[in-house]
Order: C-alpha cells, then structure tokens, then sequence
C-alpha cells in the first residue's frame, strides 16, 4: 500500500512449500524508486503474509502472516516505517488458523478471517483490539453459514462487515454474507451455484454504492464453464466519497475517489472549506487539508448531490 508521504509498502509471499526456507518478507519503496527490506520472517514470528498491508491511524502498518507462529498456522503482526516489527498475536486454531485478510473499521478495531480453524475447522470472524486481545465473532460451520472464507472482507459504508465464504451455503458454492461488528450476527446474503459462480474470492465496494466481486470458477458463457464470474451486490447504499490517505496534517494533500466531481466541487474537512482543489476528474481529486480541520467525515458537492465519506479521516496535530 501507499503511505501518507509517497512511499509504497507490501510483502513477498516467500515458498508456500516449504516456509522455513523462504517465509517472506516486508519492504518499502520510495517515490524515487529506491528498495529497502524491512522485515525477513523467521517462521517463529510468521510466515507466508498473504492479505495486504493495513496502516493504522497509529501510522503503524498491519498484517497476517498466514502460516507460521507457535502452532504453525499463522500470525497477527504490525511494523513501523523504519522497520521496527512485532508479533500482535499466534493463532492456535480455536481462535481461528491460517488468517486471510484483515481491515481497521471506523471503531478502531481490527477484523479479520482465517481460513480455517473454529469449532467446526470451517475458520472464523475475529477482532483483534488495541490491547492485542482476540475476540472470535463467529465460527463458520460449512453449512449455510459457509466455511474457509478465501479473502474479500471490508467494511461497507453502512458499517456492516461484509465478506465471502469459498464453501458451503445452501447451494454449496460459498456464500456472501454481512455482519455486524457490534454484536457479531451473521446474515447470508447469497449462496453460490454454478449459475452464479463458485469459490468467491474478492469483493469490494465502489463509490457508487455497489459492492463487486469475482468467483474462482464456474459460470456459463458462450458453452464455456468453470472460468469464474464477476458480480455486482446492490444492498441499497447511497454513492459515496472515499480517500486513499489514512490521516493526514494541515497541508498535507489527500486523494479522494467519488463519482460527479467537477471543478465547481467544494470539499469541506468536519464542515472546514478546502481552498486547494487540483487534478479534478469525474472520479478523483487532490485536495490540501485545511488549516483547523479536525478529525471527522470528508464530504463534497458534486453534480449528482453532496458526497459523505465512508470512513471518518483522521487529522493528526
């Protein structure tokens, strides 16, 4: 991912089979170009990072290492800018095994999936807070809640959870399912077939409100089947703003996404006006953090009605 100041950070997946030779790393690339390795995985401290990096509103970055740890089947870990690294937690199996993705929602908190792991080894929702306790919100079953959830979890901006399951459902061909992070109830929104498509691996929401995802396989096309789909979720949401940015200073610039924006756009930080507007497209504009704003929703005037973001920007002193 991008940081705040230009720079990009990922990971290498390293051998899927045999992790003690190659587990993995963390680097970073400067806007210039220029490579420095961070981190090199031990397998003790994680092995195989396979979600994308999260940075947190600490400035820290995120991340699961999807096998490795005490119990071999994964990690939580953060590391900072100058590449100082800590293990968050291990998984053990009960709390979940093999993590895939994971986000920071509006509360805070961390969310995430695994793979497998749970009561039913079907994998598991958990919530990782800021005092690096775990918290499982559900355990998948394999039968019409899904099971082995494959990546593809947001928060949408209705807040809710959302996220995919490869298996099960009624039609076993996984599911897509929303949650609540306050009270951890699941609700099956789809489950998979042939038809529709099997094994759904990604999903995320546009700025129009939709959500949009693919599937691994099946599908019928043209006499053509088990290459997959790609499908659109309407769940009645309003078009949104979003920006790219996780925080940001007075004059700092923020890249913000939306649908309609023009010249004539104003963009407005906790209700404070921003003078300085440039690369205005239909769907994306910089705009200069202006000085007293605070942390709060980004919203702007476009054509088509004002514009609320979907996550609250954080304006750091």
């Amino acid at each position: 991912m991008q940081s705040l100041y230009g720079d990009f950070y990922g990971t290498t997946y390293g051998n899927d089979n045999d992790p003690s030779s190659a587990p993995g790393t963390i680097y970073k690339i400067d806007s210039a170009g220029n490579y420095t390795l961070l981190h090199t995985f031990t397998v003790q401290d994680g092995a195989n990072p396979l979600g994308a990096l999260v940075q947190g509103v600490n400035y820290w970055f995120y991340g699961t290492a999807m096998h490795g740890g005490p119990s071999s089947v994964g990690t939580i870990f953060r590391i900072s800018t100058s590449g100082e690294f800590q293990v968050l937690y291990n998984f053990d199996y009960s709390h979940g095994g093999y993590p895939m993705a994971m986000i920071q929602a509006n509360d805070g908190n961390f969310y995430g999936v695994t793979y497998l792991g749970g009561a039913s080894n079907q994998g598991v929702v958990f919530k990782l807070t800021g005092l690096n306790q775990i918290t499982v919100l559900h355990e998948f079953t394999g039968g019409s809640d899904g099971g082995g959830p494959l990546g593809g979890f947001l928060q949408g901006s209705d807040r809710s959870l959302y996220g995919t399951t490869g298996s099960g459902g009624s039609m076993g061909g996984g599911t897509r399912f929303r949650m609540s992070p306050t009270t951890g109830g699941i609700e099956v929104l789809h489950s998979f077939h042939a038809a529709s498509g099997l094994a759904p691996i990604a999903l995320m929401q546009h700025t129009d409100g939709f959500f949009y995802g693919a599937t691994n396989a099946d599908g019928v096309s043209n006499g053509m089947n088990d290459l997959g789909v790609i499908f659109r979720l309407d769940m009645g949401l309003s078009p949104f703003a979003t920006f790219l940015n996780t925080y940001g200073r007075a004059g700092m610039t923020v890249s913000l996404l939306g649908d309609g924006f023009d010249t004539a756009s104003e963009v407005f930080f906790s209700g404070v006006p921003a003078t300085e507007i440039s690369d205005v497209g239909s769907s994306f504009m910089k705009v200069v953090i202006p000085e007293g704003a605070t942390t709060g929703p980004i919203t702007v005037t476009t054509t088509k009605g004002t514009l609320t973001s979907n996550k609250v920007f954080v304006v750091r002193p």
